[in-house]
């Protein structure tokens, strides 16, 4: 019974590596996609609305990517040392997401409130031109995630650039490419893009992963080393 318990938090173990790996492979894709798609080379190293994002999202599934390394090589070799390092990695992972998502939700109101103040102040800087950085922000991730405004096209009545342009539009990244006549103009907001800015939350997720992870890990951990007198038990021999 102990051996099959065992065996069956191995195999969960490297299930969940691989799930690791996984997501490690599809962060990583999402960062490079960034740097792939985006079309002005001339300022994308000076576009922090652009460059850090996609940094950060590479580093974290290259984090994934040797957590899950430690992990299988850990398991598959049954390495106390490795399977410990396991087991204080995810613990730290775990602490680390329990607390972000307690603040979080302790803080909620004031996070929101200050999340909005400082989309909002981008959207303010809109100006328009390629030699703005938040410009060029906005307009890449309208057109890639085919979204305009905040909540909806509506966001831009409430920007300087609206006030100052004064032609009742929103900006040409709004546009669905679906219509080839779309000038940003209000008057037909079924030419734009609908789509709203959406996050996904995957706090609880990792959570599961980890608990999961750190039990699994700890069976296999706490399995008694066998020594000479185990298997002369089992195999019925006697010392020489």
């Amino acid at each position: 019974m102990g051996q099959c318990g065992i065996t069956s938090s191995k195999t969960v173990l490297v299930f969940l590596n691989l799930i690791f790996w996984a997501a490690a492979g599809i962060l990583c894709y999402v960062g490079a996609y960034v740097f792939i798609t985006y079309d002005d080379y001339d300022h994308f190293f000076e576009d922090v609305y652009t460059l850090t994002p996609a940094v950060t999202i590479i580093a974290v599934g290259a984090l994934l990517f040797i957590i899950g390394l430690i992990g299988c090589c850990a398991t598959v070799r049954e390495s106390r040392c490795g399977l410990a390092t396991f087991v204080v990695i995810l613990l730290l992972v775990f602490m680390t997401e329990v607390s972000v998502v307690v603040l979080g939700y302790v803080y909620r109101a004031k996070v929101e409130k200050e999340v909005n103040v400082s989309i909002k102040k981008v959207y303010d800087e809109y100006d328009g031109t390629n030699s703005n950085a938040q410009s060029r922000a906005i307009d890449y991730i309208q057109r890639q995630l085919q979204c305009c405004g905040i909540h909806n096209y509506s966001d831009w009545q409430n920007t300087r650039w609206y006030e100052q342009s004064k032609n009742n539009s929103t900006p040409i990244s709004c546009c669905n490419t679906n219509f080839g006549g779309c000038t940003g103009s209000l008057t037909h907001p079924e030419d734009l893009y609908q789509e709203v800015m959406r996050t996904l939350n995957v706090d609880w997720c990792l959570n599961i992963f980890c608990m999961l992870g750190m039990l699994c890990a700890c069976v296999v951990l706490c399995r008694r080393p066998r020594g000479p007198a185990y298997e002369l038990l089992i195999t019925g021999g006697t010392y020489a």
